[in-house]
Formats: C-alpha cells, sequence, structure tokens
C-alpha cells in the first residue's frame, strides 16, 4: 500500500466513517456478505462493474477495520470465504437505513445526478 498523501483526520465520528467505508464498493460489500455472499466469485458476480483487484483491496480493508473475518480452507484448489464480524453486524442497520432513504429519493436524487453529469 502507498503512503497517504493526505494526513489522516479523524477528529469526529464522520471522519471515522469516512476513513472506514470510504471505497466504491464497501458499503455493497457489507451488504452482500451479510446476505450470504461469501465466496471472493459471488462477490465479483454481484459486482461485476468492480475488478478483482479492487474487491481484493478494498476486502482486505474491511477485513484490516475488523468489520469481516476471512476463513481461507485448506484445499485445492483454495476455498476462501468471507463473513461478518459482531463489529460489522452493528453496520447492517446503519446500511440499510441510507438504502431507504435512498430509495424513498430516487427520482430527485437521480434528477439531480444526472444534472451534473
Amino acid at each position: 500500500m502507498q503512503p497517504r498523501k493526505i494526513p489522516l483526520n479523524l477528529n469526529c465520528g464522520l471522519d471515522l466513517i469516512a476513513e472506514v467505508l470510504y471505497g466504491k464498493w464497501k458499503i455493497r460489500l457489507l451488504w452482500f456478505i451479510n446476505e450470504g455472499h461469501k465466496r471472493p466469485s459471488e462477490l465479483q458476480r454481484k459486482i461485476p462493474d468492480a475488478s478483482r483487484r479492487v474487491l481484493h483491496i478494498q476486502l482486505n480493508e474491511l477485513e484490516k477495520h475488523e468489520l469481516i473475518s476471512k476463513v481461507i480452507y485448506p484445499v485445492v484448489p483454495p476455498k476462501v470465504e468471507y463473513s461478518l464480524t459482531e463489529f460489522g453486524k452493528t453496520l447492517i442497520p446503519v446500511i440499510s437505513a441510507l438504502g431507504n432513504w435512498g430509495d424513498k429519493n430516487e427520482e430527485r436524487l437521480r434528477s439531480l445526478i444526472t444534472k451534473n453529469t
């Protein structure tokens, strides 16, 4: 991993959340792992726009922040599965609330996002 160009700013809860969840696919990864999609290939199928490399990096970051755990089974070919930790499970209601807010405001958000592109 490369050294940070911008120093860490961990002055409040929002800064901490941003540091842990920043990444295009992290929230989706947590959601899909919670739904039972545990193998890297399953996650890749659920998020086809993401490259394997980016998913791997973001899964490693989620593991480093103790939101998910990784089990490597000693078989050939190697089998890897991810699961939410107890700490990671505490994020699911928050992610659900964000998703519900997005659903309730879908038309407005879509209009604002497409207007600025």
